[in-house]
């Protein structure tokens, strides 16, 4: 499953996370990991760039958050990230520089490379975005099964056993998610590839493909 790794997933010089896939093998397992991460990076932050405002929680001073908005730690809010009104950071999230999260929108156990826009409405649980993705309202990750068994990723009839009981999805650089869809648990999606507004999507979607529907995913010309 070579689009399933993080080497052709991700560019990591676009994460200020990048040690925290040093020596694995598949983006998923970092998960574990996330909350450890933060709170051992944050207090190596630089305090020039960096504010601690609460407990294992550091947010850049040129970071734009609204008022209202809800933050929770551990959690790290990188340069220029903007957070508007009502988001909702339950904890254990980092947000990349220049990123964007919306209204209503909600992260937990998550990593957002710089430049991820995940803007009105979204539900992002134990899920990996690389750079420049983008989810468009209303679209969420499913993060755990309906019958709670832990989550296997497939594709085309080989399997990779997680471990995990919750896995939302690992979006690769350039990924465009489109409105209102779901990405069930266990899902990935190769670099530069789009997904059709409405769309359930389970299992791997190859780099630069398109995602109509369930047995319809072309390769972009």
């Amino acid at each position: 499953m070579e689009t399933c790794k993080i080497s052709s997933l991700y560019n990591l010089s676009e994460t200020i996370a990048s040690e925290l896939f040093q020596g694995l093998t598949y983006p998923w397992e970092a998960l574990p990991n996330i909350s450890a991460f933060i709170c051992e990076l944050g207090e190596r932050l630089d305090k020039e760039k960096f504010e601690r405002r609460g407990e294992q929680v550091w947010i850049a001073k040129s970071a734009k958050v609204a008022p209202t908005a809800n933050i929770n730690g551990p959690v790290i809010i990188d340069e220029e990230a903007e957070i508007r009104h009502c988001a909702f950071i339950r904890g254990n999230a980092i947000v990349g520089k220049g990123a964007v999260v919306g209204n209503s929108t909600e992260l937990k156990n998550v990593v957002l490379f710089n430049k991820v826009q995940v803007p009105h409405y979204n539900y992002v649980g134990d899920s990996i975005l690389g750079y420049k993705s983008h989810m468009g309202a209303g679209s969420i990750t499913s993060n755990v099964k309906s019958d709670k068994t832990l989550v296997v990723v497939k594709d085309k009839g080989t399997e990779i056993a997680t471990g995990l009981k919750k896995f939302g999805a690992m979006l690769g650089d350039g990924v465009e998610v489109g409105c209102n869809s779901v990405l069930n648990p266990g899902t990935v999606v190769g670099k530069g590839s789009n997904i059709y507004p409405l769309s359930m999507v389970r299992g791997v979607v190859p780099s630069n493909s398109i995602y109509k529907k369930k047995n319809d995913i072309v390769e972009k010309q």
